[in-house]
């Protein structure tokens, strides 16, 4: 591992660096190279369940790869748990491998795992937040007031947060709470397959917030593109990060239809359904949101599309209809400690839409969070879809 410079530039020192860089006249030398960059970015990882380490492995390959661009080593924080006695960063630090979250893989050497937060992010130039959303007021708690405003961040964080005044996209909330710009990746991506480096897509928005930013959007594609993890940037913040949080909702509704046994069919239906609600959610709340979001990118249908056909939120929705236990009782014995984020989101949109008088217009959603908390039949189905569908004239 290459050892950190001794001194460490200001924000504004890397930035006047930088500057004189880009005031290089190619007329000296027509044939001389570019300069090399000002500096080189730190990277740190917030979460280290089985999708918060999938993208520390590839970040932490990417930063390995990119060291003109990137410092090499990257941090993680690491809830610290426990495990067969053995404190779980020891374990990652060592044995270089999650045995809890992302067991079986191989996580590169240039990761350290961390347990202290403000550790983690000290000196980070880049934050990439992967929690479950539910705990994210307290780990913006303590880092608010800690962290310069020149970091920049990407959430992978799928869901909402709900306050009084209203739904906020966790990009923003991240962005409010700590003063920092922060964009969002979300896309067909189910860790497991990603972390076995199985092909893959995914969106990130980031639009660039200053034009004196040197993190650009080829900065950020750089960090997260690997040979079987492709992928595409857009500026749509909103929309990516309604698509992430809203197609945990529907991958609920299909593992209803799977645990009724009602076959393809059914479920495309529900796919339709879903992914109409939700590019109406987006288009109703948040006016900046691109419908092409939700059409034409990976984060959007193609996401959809496997979570309705795995993943926790559909393995969730089919015990539910097959066991009638609980939600929150199949959660902690089905996910061993992780979270299906479709729950609370169905939850918190459904609140959202109640308090708007809107529920009714949306009633895939409704009908969800009415079976899982309010007793609904779920083969009631097809006739309270049937209620909204277009009259002949």
């Amino acid at each position: 591992m290459r050892p950190l410079p001794a001194i460490r530039l200001s924000a504004l020192s890397r930035l006047s660096s930088l500057k004189s860089h880009l005031s290089y006249s190619p007329s000296s030398s027509a044939s001389a190279p570019p300069p090399p960059p000002a500096m080189k970015y730190r990277v740190s990882i917030i979460g280290s369940g089985n999708w918060g380490s999938a993208i520390a492995k590839i970040v932490s390959e990417n930063t390995a790869a990119n060291p003109g661009l990137f410092d090499e080593s990257v941090r993680m924080w690491v809830y610290e748990e426990l495990v067969a006695g053995q404190k779980l960063t020891e374990i990652i630090n060592t044995k270089h491998e999650n045995v809890k979250y992302l067991p079986g893989i191989a996580l590169p050497t240039n990761l350290v795992a961390v347990p202290d937060l403000l550790d983690t992010v000290a000196g980070a130039d880049i934050l990439v937040f992967n929690v479950p959303h539910q705990f994210l007021p307290r780990l913006c708690g303590q880092l608010k007031g800690k962290i310069p405003s020149t970091v920049r961040a990407i959430s992978c964080i799928k869901g909402v947060e709900l306050s009084p005044d209203g739904i906020t996209i966790i990009a923003k909330y991240i962005s409010d709470e700590l003063g920092i710009y922060c964009g969002a990746l979300s896309g067909a991506n189910l860790a497991p397959e990603v972390a076995q480096e199985k092909f893959s897509e995914t969106t990130i928005a980031y639009k660039v917030p200053d034009p004196a930013d040197t993190i650009s959007q080829k900065t950020m594609k750089t960090l997260f593109h690997r040979p079987y993890f492709h992928v595409n940037v857009v500026e749509d913040v909103a929309g990516v990060s309604l698509c992430g949080a809203l197609k945990n909702i529907v991958a609920l509704a299909s593992g209803f239809v799977d645990g009724m046994g009602w076959g393809d069919n059914a479920k495309a239906a529900i796919i339709r359904r879903g992914l109409l609600e939700m590019t109406k959610f987006g288009r109703e709340f948040f006016p900046e949101c691109e419908a092409a979001t939700f059409t034409e990118e990976s984060c959007g249908v193609a996401d959809v599309i496997t979570s309705c056909a795995g993943g926790r939120n559909h393995k969730l929705g089919v015990a539910l209809i097959t066991s009638k236990r609980p939600i929150f009782e199949l959660e902690e014995d089905l996910l061993k400690g992780q979270k299906a984020q479709g729950v609370t989101t169905a939850q918190e949109v459904h609140e959202f839409l109640e308090k708007r008088g809107m529920a009714q217009d949306f009633p895939l959603f409704t009908a969800v969070n009415d079976i899982i908390f309010n007793g609904l039949d779920s083969y009631a189905l097809p006739q309270i879809l049937e209620k909204v569908e277009k009259p002949l004239e």
